[in-house]
């Protein structure tokens, strides 16, 4: 009798793609709002207006007290990065916060614990790493740690809710690789951190604490038990 051999990495990469749209819709209809925003900011609008809708939805001291819901919920409507330079920062960035936290663990989150558990945790730690990182730049500018100007800093994008999945996302690896992946969810934002004094940017404090919040979900008895749909599913299996 012939054993069938197992699927190559090519077979198995297309199997995931066929299942994608339907495993995580809410996550393809969000990344493909995201690819749209980025090509209307980067190739339609001129520069200058470009430069003034995402300076409107900058989530910087201003516009907090301006205008904080469009602000909180403009600004996860773009990403901060490139997908044409390959060998700049932003590139890697781009990877790690559109790539792997939403294309990959906001997808896993979403089939795992179904859209409005996906979206709480995304979008809850994209606004609360912003509203902790505004608190922590009060209170930087008040003792003079931070420079004035980062008031009114361009400040906009998807990569603290990224980084909250990815900490969270830790759940969906082996044991024996949790705790690389955790040093490496806390490591990667200071890889090009500027220092004031004892104190990293801004962005490197609102990464950390995204980081901190997407850790602590994993301490919640809701996430760390089974979803009932993936229990129901193995017993079918069985």
């Amino acid at each position: 009798m012939n054993s069938q051999s197992p699927p190559g990495p090519s077979r198995r990469a297309l199997r995931v793609l066929r299942r994608y749209p339907r495993r995580a819709p809410l996550t393809l209809a969000y990344l493909c709002l995201l690819l749209a925003g980025h090509a209307w900011t980067g190739h339609v609008l001129s520069a200058d207006r470009a430069a003034a809708v995402l300076g409107h939805l900058s989530t910087n001291l201003d516009n907090l007290r301006d205008h904080p819901l469009s602000a909180l919920l403009g600004s996860a409507l773009f990403f901060d990065g490139t997908l044409t330079d390959v060998t700049s920062t932003g590139f890697a960035g781009t990877l790690i916060t559109l790539g792997l936290g939403v294309c990959c663990f906001l997808a896993w989150t979403e089939h795992r614990w179904g859209k409005t558990r996906a979206v709480a945790v995304f979008l809850g730690g994209h606004v609360a790493a912003t509203l902790l990182t505004a608190a922590v730049i009060t209170v930087a500018l008040r003792h003079g740690r931070y420079p004035e100007d980062v008031r009114h800093a361009l400040d906009y994008g998807v990569s603290y809710g990224a980084q909250t999945v990815l900490a969270l996302g830790t759940l969906a690896l082996p044991r024996r690789g949790r705790l690389p992946w955790a040093v490496f969810v806390l490591a990667w934002p200071l890889g090009g951190a500027e220092w004031s004094g004892p104190l990293p940017d801004f962005t490197t404090i609102g990464h950390l604490t995204a980081a901190a919040l997407g850790f602590a979900l994993l301490a919640v008895p809701a996430f760390r038990r089974r979803p009932v749909r993936a229990t129901r599913l193995s017993s079918t299996a069985s």
